[in-house]
């Protein structure tokens, strides 16, 4: 099942994104909580898989991507396009022989912001 397909995955998203920007702008302190490291966009399986694919990789294919995650070619554009935006992937395209090929890499911001979200997680799990 994909995030587009989970019955309220986007409203919650969007208000968890919302409830962050409030807190934020309303001068709360952020405590020492590790929670407070861990990257929104990333709480959706379909991304953290992505970027957890690519992070001990240079660069992938995009039908590698799509197969590792078990996700469509829509799926995972929509995912990329997201990650993309945020500026944590970059995407090449270009061709092999005839073929026109797409290839997804992490970007070194992606790369931090993935460290730290795991970091944060371990800490979380660890208590």
């Amino acid at each position: 099942m994909t995030d587009e397909e989970v019955p309220g995955a986007a409203e919650a998203e969007a208000g968890a994104e919302a409830a962050a920007e409030a807190e934020g702008a309303a001068g709360a302190k952020r405590g020492p909580h590790p929670r407070h490291d861990l990257a929104p966009l990333l709480n959706a399986p379909v991304r953290l898989s992505v970027v957890a694919a690519l992070a001990p990789l240079d660069k992938a294919e995009f039908g590698f991507v799509r197969d590792l995650v078990e996700v469509t070619d829509s799926a995972l554009s929509k995912q990329v396009a997201a990650l993309e935006e945020a500026g944590w992937v970059a995407v090449r395209k270009g061709r092999v022989g005839r073929r026109v090929r797409t290839w997804i890499s992490l970007t070194p911001e992606g790369r931090a912001v993935y460290q730290r979200h795991l970091a944060a997680l371990r800490a979380i799990a660890l208590g």
